[in-house]
């Protein structure tokens, strides 16, 4: 069974072009054509901090729908797409058995997001997440996540995406993932006009296949948001 995951910072949908436009982002979305999506930075900074992709949008008019993550405080969040701009999308077809927020140790907000997919007799856990910008605090939230992804009792794989904001190629709060995962780096991302840095990863379990990487580049992509979107090809045993 075959998978196909990614993961895009879509900067609010505000383009290099300073325009929002969420048609464009859902094109680009489309492009990918991946099975599950994470999204960084999904919602409008202030105020109701509503989500950037009309809910009318993703739900008439995509294969994807949105994973409601539980939210603490649904008052705060109002129309948020997910959890502190973190967002998961996933194909209609797949079951989501369960998903949640996962508070993140900051001091400005962050936060992820976790659903468990279920696809033929296997579990799939998937975390979306957008880390801090300061390298303490990026490793406390890899453990974060870490932790809450190996307290579930029922086993299963793990995919693991976001903007890590981790500058260094193979250290820093990258270290934190412990084996049996690997972090995968499908290229450089940001910015994506001329992308230097590797700050979007993918981290996945030992278990799975990974089949193929990369980063998406399109005449779209390069000016809809400051990061490319990065995608995996996974195969499940």
């Amino acid at each position: 069974m075959k998978l196909k995951v990614a993961s895009y910072n879509i900067h609010k949908a505000v383009g290099l072009d300073r325009q929002r436009d969420p048609d464009r982002i859902m094109t680009i979305l489309r492009e990918i054509d991946a099975d599950v999506i994470a999204l960084q930075e999904a919602d409008r900074r202030f105020g109701l901090r509503e989500a950037v992709i009309p809910r009318a949008t993703l739900d008439d008019h995509s294969p994807w729908r949105a994973v409601e993550p539980g939210h603490y405080d649904r008052a705060r969040t109002g129309a948020s797409m997910g959890w502190h701009g973190n967002a998961l999308l996933v194909r209609r077809e797949i079951e989501v058995a369960e998903a949640c927020a996962v508070p993140l140790p900051t001091i400005e907000p962050r936060g992820a997001v976790c659903a468990t997919l279920r696809m033929g007799g296997a579990l799939v856990r998937v975390v979306g997440m957008h880390l801090d910008l300061s390298g303490l605090r990026r490793r406390q939230q890899v453990e974060t996540v870490c932790g809450h992804v190996a307290g579930h009792a029922e086993p299963g794989h793990v995919v693991m995406m976001g903007d890590l904001n981790e500058w260094s190629p193979s250290g820093g709060a990258l270290g934190a993932f412990a084996a049996p995962l690997k972090v995968l780096a499908p290229g450089r991302s940001f910015p994506s006009r001329r992308p230097v840095a590797q700050l979007d990863r993918i981290v996945v379990s030992d278990g799975l296949r990974v089949e193929g990487l990369g980063v998406h580049h399109s005449p779209l992509a390069a000016v809809g948001s400051d990061h490319l979107p990065v995608w995996a090809e996974l195969v499940l045993p």
